[in-house]
């Protein structure tokens, strides 16, 4: 007996699935090797998320209930306050928006000064290890150090140095260069400013060190060399050359560094401990102070959201401005 075996049916013969076009199966291999990357960064994005997003969300919330240590195990049953948190937050006349108001402008005052020296010290650093000479990458290394050292370890260090009876400074000042009349308290008084201005310069001039060198790789030798042979001092071609091609740099390492110091609660909190003097009571320890310390989470949380919304309304005026300024001087 005789078997024939069915032939094969072409493709887009009858009852064959038609086949998708070269081109519609070329876009859809362009589009998952497109869209890998992303998928790559969906844990680091929802962790980010999960991380920061997730407390602002809770802490909004908290800003609007009277919460207090009454209300600690189960805070959905806090009364719900509406604005009446942030009503005493910006009242000026009253003594907890009266403090609110002392600390801003020590904290913008502290800020605009940390800022300042610390961008003009690692400016000055940077310009003058742009020439090549012997030990210049030790030297580099050597300035990088404070930026390295853990915050915790290099702020003990300054509060060992700034002790009154055998600190260090009080050794250098008072001791040996004889310029006070006595041995001054660095860590209160009014004299605790200054104290904790000298950490977060110390601290924070070896990042703009570190970005302003960077910045200043993308300058071509041939302007200062073109400069040079036209007559221009090294303070000409400073002022011509290297701030303004800098300006982009610039730009936003100035927003970091203030967005750094305006928040920083670590080397305030290291060196004060919970209650800072008058002198340095940085915004952001004295947010901590009416959250865990007075137990007042719901007024804590309102000052935070304040202190959000100022960071964003600086943001927002700051980059068209600076971007505006550049785009007229290009």
């Amino acid at each position: 007996m005789t078997t024939t075996t069915p032939r094969l049916r072409r493709a887009g013969g009858k009852g064959a699935p038609p086949a998708a076009p070269p081109a519609r199966r070329g876009a859809a291999r362009r589009i998952r090797r497109g869209s890998l990357p992303y998928l790559f960064l969906l844990p680091a994005l929802a962790l980010e998320l999960l991380v920061h997003l997730v407390p602002m969300i809770v802490g909004i919330v908290m800003s609007f209930k009277g919460l207090t240590q009454f209300y600690i195990r189960n805070w959905n049953e806090a009364p719900w306050t509406g604005l009446g948190n942030y009503k005493v937050a910006v009242d000026v006349d009253a003594p907890v928006g009266a403090d609110l108001l002392r600390s801003f402008t020590v904290t913008c005052a502290f800020t605009l000064l940390a800022v300042g020296l610390a961008w003009l010290l690692g400016t000055a650093a940077a310009v003058l290890m742009q020439d090549a000479f012997r030990g210049r990458g030790w030297l580099r290394a050597l300035f990088l150090t404070p930026y390295a050292l853990p915050v915790y370890t290099s702020v003990i260090v300054w509060m060992f140095m700034f002790q009154h009876d055998n600190g260090l400074v009080n050794h250098v000042v008072h001791d040996q260069l004889h310029l006070t009349s006595g041995r001054p308290f660095w860590l209160i008084g009014d004299n605790s400013f200054v104290a904790l201005l000298t950490v977060s310069v110390w601290r924070n001039w070896p990042f703009a060190f570190l970005i302003i060198t960077a910045g200043l790789q993308n300058i071509p030798r041939d302007l200062y060399e073109a400069s040079a042979i036209d007559g221009a001092g090294v303070w000409r071609q400073l002022r011509a050359i290297t701030l303004p091609s800098l300006r982009p740099v610039n730009q936003v390492l100035v927003l970091v560094l203030f967005l750094w110091t305006f928040n920083d609660f670590n080397v305030p909190f290291v060196m004060f401990g919970g209650s800072a003097p008058p002198r340095a009571d940085l915004i952001s320890v004295h947010i901590y102070q009416a959250s865990f310390v007075t137990w007042n989470f719901g007024t804590g949380s309102a000052m935070s959201v304040l202190l959000l919304l100022f960071l964003l309304l600086v943001t927002a005026v700051y980059l068209p401005v600076t971007a505006k300024l550049r785009g007229r001087d290009a």
